[in-house]
């Protein structure tokens, strides 16, 4: 029983971790990547759609991304949904192709994403955290219930905290990866 609670912690805890790397991935760096855009919603006909959906996205070179839509109608309203994002990009359009030339980082920009860099990491361990609890408070179920002894009970969380541990190095080992990726110029 308490196998089957903590193998479905960890199970939890790695989403966790796979949903924060997927969220850094909208965070920038000082290369141009097609995730910094895949985020952003684009009003198509009416319908909020995500950006790839009605649009191709690919790296030109090192500073520059070029996003070809796939219905002419639609490029002003890319234009529009790239502009008004909160990447702070200002894009060019030339018939069907829309240039969106990245900024250089100055060394504020970079310290300020790596303060947003920090706040999800931390969001992310407060969730692994959760998910330790939850697990805990199955097993004290368990024990209340009769159902496993005191010192399964403690094994239990235990293991559970050996779970949360080495969850938690993985976030912050990705975070150390991301912030020398965003300081190197």
């Amino acid at each position: 029983m308490i196998k089957d609670i903590l193998d479905d912690a960890r199970k939890r805890m790695a989403k966790s971790v796979d949903s924060f790397r997927a969220d850094l991935a909208r965070l920038r760096t000082g290369r141009a990547q097609p995730s910094l855009l895949e985020h952003i919603m684009v009003n198509y006909y009416g319908n909020p759609t995500p950006l790839p959906q009605c649009a191709s996205i690919a790296v030109e070179d090192a500073r520059t991304l070029v996003v070809t839509a796939w219905d002419r109608g639609a490029i002003d309203a890319v234009d529009k949904a790239i502009r008004e994002s909160d990447l702070g990009l200002n894009p060019t359009t030339a018939g069907t192709v829309i240039r969106v030339p990245l900024p250089a980082l100055t060394e504020e920009r970079r310290r300020d994403l790596i303060k947003v860099l920090n706040k999800e990491a931390e969001q992310a361990k407060v969730a692994i955290r959760n998910i330790r609890r939850d697990a805990n408070g199955h097993i004290k179920e368990l024990l209340k219930a009769k159902d496993i002894t005191t010192d399964d009970e403690r094994k239990g969380e235990e293991q559970a905290q050996k779970l949360t541990d080495e969850h938690v190095k993985k976030i912050d080992e990705i975070v150390a990866a991301k912030e020398k990726e965003m300081m190197a110029v």
